[in-house]
């Protein structure tokens, strides 16, 4: 069973924490994380562009010219796709670009990147995150004693605290977020995870 050291706030060994090899031991799967990401950020876009057809656009109703005698290329309508202000053709409609993932590929892709992470000692684990006020220079003090100040991290809290997100919001490749409120593409955006032990315990519940 594989095992981490777990820190305080001050960058001290306090324990150890044993880990779920189904959640922190498998192999990576990079394709499935790639898919979860694919899916999420087609689900970003709005999908409300929209072009006006022939039949759409105001004016055009009456023959500019008669068909025949006036040496010119018949025309039925001015609002036609070749004249200027007329519609387009093949123009994009609203549509929804949402690429359906399995509640399993997302578990999967959750756990390919915390093994990950996990395996290139790129997980910082804590006994707890507290802060008695919400200064910046505090939080760059406890990033500083875990070794994670100058790396893009994210700091995973199970509930949210609002010193935490206040202290933490103004440095630089700082995200702190609840477990629940991350994704995967949340995750893959940063090249280190601190959590606390009830965070590391309860994704073991949830993705086990």
């Amino acid at each position: 069973m594989p095992s981490i050291v777990v820190f305080n706030q001050l960058g001290a060994e306090v324990g150890k924490m044993n880990l779920n090899k189904n959640v922190f031991a498998i192999e990576p799967n990079m394709q499935v994380v790639y898919d979860v990401i694919n899916s999420q950020r087609a689900g970003m876009r709005q999908g409300t562009h929209k072009t006006k057809t022939r039949t759409e656009v105001r004016g055009g109703g009456r023959k500019p010219w008669r068909q025949k005698g006036t040496g010119r290329a018949r025309q039925g309508s001015i609002r036609s796709p070749q004249w200027r202000g007329g519609g387009v053709v093949f123009g994009p409609t609203p549509r929804t670009y949402t690429l359906k993932v399995n509640k399993k590929v997302v578990k999967l892709a959750l756990k390919s990147l915390l093994t990950d992470r996990f395996q290139n000692k790129r997980l910082v684990v804590v006994d707890k995150l507290e802060l008695q006020e919400f200064k910046t220079k505090n939080m760059v003090e406890i990033l500083k004693n875990l070794n994670a100040y100058d790396k893009k991290v994210v700091v995973i809290t199970l509930e949210e605290d609002p010193y935490l997100v206040l202290a933490g919001r103004n440095i630089p490749n700082v995200y702190i977020q609840t477990k629940d409120h991350l994704s995967v593409y949340d995750l893959i955006n940063a090249d280190m995870y601190v959590a606390t032990q009830e965070v590391i315990k309860k994704y073991e519940e949830d993705l086990k």
